[in-house]
Parts: C-alpha cells; structure tokens; sequence
C-alpha cells in the first residue's frame, strides 16, 4: 500500500514522489511493470483503472520499446491495409532505404541527429522527400496512439543538392508526327495513338478491356487500372480499381481514337485468360502489358528516328503531358480537361500536366503582335 508524503494510505501500486508528483506502477499486458504520473491524484486513478481495464480487455499490445522496424510492421497492418498493393510496395520500398540505421532503434530514440544523418547518406533530395514524408506519418501515428510524446521528423532537411527541377518532357506537333509514322507497323501503335488522344494513364490503358470501348456512342469508360505488384516474393499482374473516385469517368473518343482501337480489334492476336482476358492491349505472347515493355518498344522507335536525326527520349507517361498540353493550346476549357484527366482539382491539372513548349510561345507571341495592329516606336 502506498504512501502520500504526510503518510496518507493511497491505494495499491500508488505513491507519492519528493517533488509532489504522484505515481502508479502497474503490470502490462507483456509481463513488464509501468508506471504513469500525475500532478492530481483523483486524475492518476481514474488513469490507473483505464491501464488496467485494457490490460484486461488485451488492448494494451504496443510496448514502449518498440523499434522502428516492429512499428512499420504494425503501422502498415493497422493504417494502411486499405492501400493498393503497388502502394504499399512504394511503401517497403522507400522505407528499406531507412532500416539499416534506423530499423533497430527504439521509436523513443530517434532523435533530430540521428534521423539527420540517415537521410544525408542519400543520394538525391527527393528520396530524402520521400523517406520524411514517411517517417512524419509513422511518428504521428505512434503520436496519436500515446507511444510517443513527440517528435521531430518535420524538422528533417531534405534540401542538400538543391537539384534542378526537370521540365516534363512533352512532345511538339512535329515531334508527334515523326514518332506516330515511324512507330506504324509496331505492336503497339495503336496504343500511342489513344493515349495521344485520350490522355489515359499506361496502367489505364493496359486495363482497358473491350466491354469498356462504346464506338456507336463514341466514348471509353475508364474503370480499372492494371498494376504489376509483388506478392511473396513473385511479380504478378492485378486489375484494380481506380486510384480515386474522379478516376472512373468517361472520355470521348475523337475519329483517330476510334480507327486506332477499330484497327487494335482487327489485329487478331489471342490474350491469354490470366484473370485478365478481354484486355485491348498484350503484348505479343498475349500477357498483360507491362511498363517495361512499353518502354522498350519506346526506345527501339526512338532509335530509329536518331539514325536520321535528334530525338530526345521520353517515357510512356509524356503522351499523356502532351495530350494535356495539346489540349490547352488548343482551346480546351480547363475543367473538361481536369475531367478527362480525371483529377481531383483543377490546380493539378494546370501545374502538373499543362506545358508550355516553344513552339507555342512563338505562335502566341504572333497573335499578340498581329492583336495590336501595326505601330511603331520609330
């Protein structure tokens, strides 16, 4: 039975400290003993009886010891079950870059220095991003569940190389032209056309099946996506939903669009059923159609167009740049853009997707010097 300073009998396992601060031990769930502290008895006890209640209830399962390691495990289990399996891929994959100097150490101990010297060791500023923005997370969620007091992983710089920030690369109505005739006869030229004229996304169109194609009523529902994941350790092809609800949507088809899928139909290759079958695209074995390959083919085209002069590479996702860029240039209003896109504001749309090439600033420079009419300073 403990004691209060002046000698007050207070209760089993409660005592009073030197410095005024009353005190609770009790035994967790794991066998260990802890302990809690108050300012206000009454307040210690009603906190001691809910300690206790969920030690009998077991929902006390969280040490204070836990590692870094141990709380991602349970962090992905408890917060992120609900995220696409190519998510939570990204996930292991960006923390892996933290578990050799991190993993091991107590969630109590990652101090500002610590935490620091881990992200300086990478090689860029954007996996320094990447690897803050989870380790925030973490920590806030071990915040909320009273594991942590707090932390300071916001406090992380990640500015070192102060790398310039890289212009999307978008393809010039000329540059269009010369990769469209150079890639007729290829496997998948039919795909470059509709992602030229529809925007969709690679993993879109590879989910893309023909139930989903309306060629009477001119339109494509966009419904699923298709993800390459990794599941026990072998790379498997899944079919998802759409990221986000603006995901799902219809996309008008314009009259190139519907010769390149009535084209795509006519072609005769057989899909392989895996779960996947009725798919527009495959690649020539008849599997789901994967990023790399695309981007193969890609090459091989742009290969062929640096025999006779200068082309600079790109990867799958500059058709759907260009397609936004295209459109903006071409008078689109913003909003029906951000719907075919399917974003979810529009300031995504304008920022991330609509560019400005050099062509187009020429050209606008023309219809403002043809708007004023002819004057002269001279």
């Amino acid at each position: 039975m403990g004691r209060s300073l002046k000698g007050k009998e207070l209760g089993v396992g409660i005592s009073q400290r030197k410095d005024g601060m009353y005190q609770a031990r009790f035994t967790g769930r794991s066998g260990r003993r802890k302990t809690i502290y108050d300012k206000k008895l009454s307040a210690l006890r009603r906190r001691l009886i809910e300690c206790q209640y969920d030690v009998q209830q077991e929902c006390e399962i969280i040490e204070d010891d836990v590692t870094l390691d141990e709380w991602f495990e349970i962090w992905m289990d408890t917060y992120k079950r609900n995220c696409r399996n190519t998510t939570l891929a990204s996930y292991t994959t960006k923390y892996n870059r933290l578990r050799e100097d991190l993993g091991w150490r107590r969630l109590s101990s990652l101090n500002l220095i610590v935490m620091q010297r881990c992200l300086n060791k990478f090689s860029t500023d954007q996996k320094r991003i990447d690897c803050k923005k989870i380790l925030i997370d973490m920590l806030d969620k071990a915040v909320d569940s009273e594991i942590l007091s707090k932390h300071p992983a916001r406090k992380l710089n990640t500015v070192m190389m102060r790398e310039p920030k890289k212009e999307r690369r978008v393809l010039t109505i000329p540059e269009t032209e010369i990769f469209l005739k150079m890639a007729k006869g290829t496997m998948y030229e039919y795909l470059y056309v509709l992602a030229l004229e529809t925007g969709m996304r690679v993993g879109e169109l590879g989910g893309l099946k023909w139930s989903d194609v309306d060629l009477l009523n001119r339109k494509i529902e966009v419904k699923r996506t298709l993800c390459y994941v990794c599941q026990d350790g072998r790379y498997t092809f899944d079919l998802h939903d759409t990221k986000t609800m603006n995901g799902k949507r219809v996309i008008p088809l314009t009259s190139n669009a519907i010769q390149a899928l009535r084209e795509q139909k006519t072609k005769g290759y057989s899909m392989v059923k895996e779960g996947c079958d009725d798919l527009v695209f495959f690649t020539r074995k008849g599997k789901p159609l994967e990023l790399r390959t695309l981007q193969g083919s890609i090459d091989c085209i742009i290969k062929n167009i640096q025999k006779e002069q200068d082309f600079e590479r790109f990867t799958p996702h500059t058709f759907r740049h260009t397609f936004a860029t295209r459109a903006i240039e071409f008078g689109m209003n913003p909003k029906t853009l951000q719907k075919i896109l399917g974003h979810s504001s529009l300031q995504l749309t304008m920022d991330l997707y609509c560019h400005v090439t050099n062509d187009t600033l020429f050209t606008e420079m023309a219809k403002f010097e043809n708007a004023q009419g002819v004057w002269s300073f001279f």
